[in-house]
Parts: C-alpha cells; structure tokens; sequence
C-alpha cells in the first residue's frame, strides 16, 4: 500500500472533514498572521503523538482534556481486545450486561453510594443535558413544577447542544443561537483572578457565594437547580477557585431545596488532586457528569450519577413519570470496558498519589515564569496548570500554537490563557520539554 505524506491527508481531510470548534478557512491561510495549522496524526504512543512525516509532538492537553494514561495504552488496549471478543454492543434499554454493571457500581462506591445510580450516555454535552432534564422533570414529578429555572456562573460552559448552552456563558458559542437557547441566569463566579485589593482566594468565593444567597432568597422557589464546574471552569481560560464556594453552595442549595449538579466532565478523575474535584470541599453533589477521561481518552462516553432520592422520583406506574431520554449508544459495553481498565488503573498504580509528585514538578518547569512581564495569575489545581498572558495581539493563541508545534509540542491557549493538562504517564523530562517549550514559545509569541 503507498504510504501517504502529511500533504497527502491535509489535501484530502480539508476537502472532507468538516472540524470542531474551528474556522475553516483558517486552515487555509498558510503564511498568515491568523493561520491553523490542520496536524495529520498517524500514531500515538504514551504522551506523544506523531504525524505521517515522522515529526512527534507532546499531547501537552490530554487531547482535549480526555487521555489519561498515554496514547495505546496497553492495558486498556488488552481489555478492548477482551471485550471485542464477547459483546461490542448490545441496547440498554430492556438489556443489561457485565460492563456497565460493573462500572455503575464502581462509580457509586467513589462516591460513598450518595450517588446510586448511572445513567449513560456519549459525550459531555448530552451529560449535561441529561442532569438539567432529570432535575427539571424530579421537581414536576414530585409536584413542584414552578422550580424550572437553571443557575450557571459567569464563563461557565457545560456544552454546545441547545439545553447545555442555556447553561453556557462563552458568547462565541452562544451568541450565534440565542433566538434558540431557553436562557438561565448567570450568577458571579468565584474566580480568584477577580480579587480585589487585600482579599484571598476564599475571601472571592464568599463574595460570590453572597451574591448565590442573595439570588436564592429573592428567587428560590423557581429555581431547579444550579450547575457548576468544581474548582477549575475550563473554557473560560482555567478560571481557578476556592473550594469554601463549593462547601457554600451546598449549604445554599440545601436551604432553598435546589439541585446542585457538579460538571465533573473536565475536572473530574483526579485533574484537580482528588478524584473528584467537589471532594475537596468536602460535600456531594445531587447529580454529577462525567466523560472525557472516564474512559482514559478512548472511546465516546458520559455519565450522569443521581442520589437515589431524584432516582425514586421517577419510579411510578406511569410511563410519563419514567426518564425516556435515550441513545443508541447508551452504555456502550467497549466504552465502559475502557473505564473499568482505566479505573483498575488508578487503583493498582495510586494514581492519585503518584500525580501530587508530577504536579509538583510542573509547578517547578513553570515557575520562572512568574517574573515573565507580561504573565499574569500563574496558577495551577492538581494536574492543571495555567497562566495569563497580558497581549493585545489577536493572534497570540494561534501563533504560539504553531511556534509549539514547531518545538515538539501540542499546547493550544484559550484566547490568552495558556494552560498545561498533560496525561498522568508524562515523565519527569517530558514535564521539563513543556516548561522549556512554553518558555521558549512565550518568547516568540508575545
């Protein structure tokens, strides 16, 4: 079979694939200010990615967040291979089967079982879909239907389907859909960035909390439920903070009996420290989503886990009563295999242990870094580390895109915020090569 060139794929995918999150024409502007260069990947092995012309790059953001334990891992690998040869797939409604058994129960056990049952589906936005509807329909179930109304924070993102972006407080995704969005109101976040003269990281998240307090008691009874991102709200550039806003909500939502739905999408398995990101506030939430490196970055996967008191609220004769919301795909056996491996992997190999090492050494590759002029707000939670840069260039994100490229490294800034999530297996060197390459890259950038 003819072996095809980096050229040979760029050609063919820019005449077929349409991309995500992507201007096309700016794949095409090669030699510009504002050119996105489209990387053809033949391989991947560990952290690294490598393209058909034999150039490798170092997945310095997980692939969208999503890999944990390196590209062709080979023991998620062995049990895909396993599971190949048993059931590929099989419809869960009026079905069931070993995988996503196993892995209901095993998501219930981390959460001390306040979380008893799952409910799957295959991405992140259709997670966050699921979570609104059941808190929605609980509160008309239980006859309460006047709680319809949603709470999000300020540069919250929860997804790009129409129910996920009411939630969603990024314009660029928003703004385009308005006339189809059902909006929700969007409260204060608790980012430390915004701190005023003398106040801490809890000091932010009380002020932020205050102002939820104050929206709750002037509109609590119509409110279903509130969803936030634990600890790190990704899409608005890392926006880090306290966990004291957490452990406040809860107590808020209890008060004014709403839902507390924690997007655990980005931040959960282990990103933040914990394997959760709300159990460092010591609380639980009413619904949780996960997908992204639930599946170690393998295959499409989302869950949502509800407490058993919304679960019982649908149990009825009544077939209107019932959560209908359905995929094709839901609890696909492959996909939940690849989390049963990839969870038989944080616990044979302390994962969470082995990561307080690593995230200190990231700490150390990027803390020359807080004397750079124009950094802002060095920052990191866990495996996520980040870092604001002061520019006017309205290129910088995809010019130093391209200049890491060219230095072995995949690292993508949102707008102005450059952000580090490498998967858990990244060595002691390869950390130290994407300290040198931000490094290097800043210099070129800004």
């Amino acid at each position: 079979m003819e072996k095809l060139s980096n050229a040979d794929w760029l050609a063919r995918s820019q005449a077929a694939v349409w991309h995500p999150c992507t201007q096309m024409q700016h794949h095409a502007q090669t030699g510009t200010p504002g050119h996105l260069p489209l990387v053809p990947i033949a391989r991947g092995q560990g952290a690294w990615l490598y393209d058909f012309d034999g150039k490798r790059y170092l997945d310095g953001i997980s692939s969208w967040w999503t890999n944990l334990f390196g590209h062709a891992n080979p023991r998620i690998n062995a049990a895909l291979r396993d599971q190949l040869e048993t059931l590929e797939h099989v419809m869960l409604a009026g079905f069931t089967h070993q995988p996503v058994v196993e892995l209901s129960e095993r998501l219930s056990a981390l959460t001390g079982g306040a979380l008893g049952h799952a409910f799957y589906a295959s991405d992140g936005a259709s997670a966050t879909e699921i979570a609104l509807k059941m808190s929605f329909h609980y509160w008309r179930n239980i006859g309460r239907p006047e709680k319809a109304e949603f709470l999000c924070l300020q540069g919250s993102y929860h997804g790009e389907t129409v129910g996920a972006l009411a939630v969603t407080d990024v314009a660029i995704f928003k703004d385009a859909y308005a006339p189809l969005v059902r909006a929700a109101t969007v409260i204060p976040s608790p980012d430390f960035r915004q701190a005023e003269a003398g106040e801490s990281p809890a000091d932010v998240a009380r002020r932020a909390a205050a102002a939820l307090e104050a929206h709750l008691e002037r509109h609590g009874e119509s409110i279903a439920a509130l969803i936030i991102e634990p600890l790190v709200q990704g899409a608005a550039g890392m926006a880090m903070y306290d966990p004291e806003y957490l452990r406040l909500a809860r107590q808020l939502c209890d008060r004014y009996e709403v839902h507390l739905i924690c997007d655990e999408i980005a931040v959960g398995c282990g990103r933040t420290g914990t394997f959760f990101a709300h159990e460092q506030a010591g609380i639980r939430p009413d619904l949780m989503c996960l997908s992204k490196g639930i599946s170690g970055g393998y295959l499409p996967l989302s869950i949502v886990l509800s407490s058993d008191t919304i679960y019982n609220a649908f149990l009825d004769d009544s077939v209107a009563r019932a959560f209908l919301h359905s995929h094709s795909y839901t609890g696909n056996p492959l996909a939940c295999r690849a989390a049963l491996a990839t969870l038989d992997i944080f616990q044979s190999d302390d994962v969470l242990t082995v990561n307080r090492k690593k995230a200190q050494k990231i700490e150390s590759a990027l803390a020359p870094l807080a004397d750079h002029p124009q950094v802002k707000h060095l920052r990191q939670r866990g495996m996520i580390a980040a870092f604001d840069v002061e520019t006017a260039d309205p290129h910088f994100s995809r010019k130093f895109y391209r200049a890491a490229l060219e230095r072995e490294a995949l690292i993508r800034p949102i707008g102005n915020t450059v952000y580090l999530m490498p998967p858990y297996i990244v060595s002691d060197e390869e950390i130290g090569h994407l300290g040198k390459v931000i490094s290097e890259t800043l210099g070129m950038s800004v």
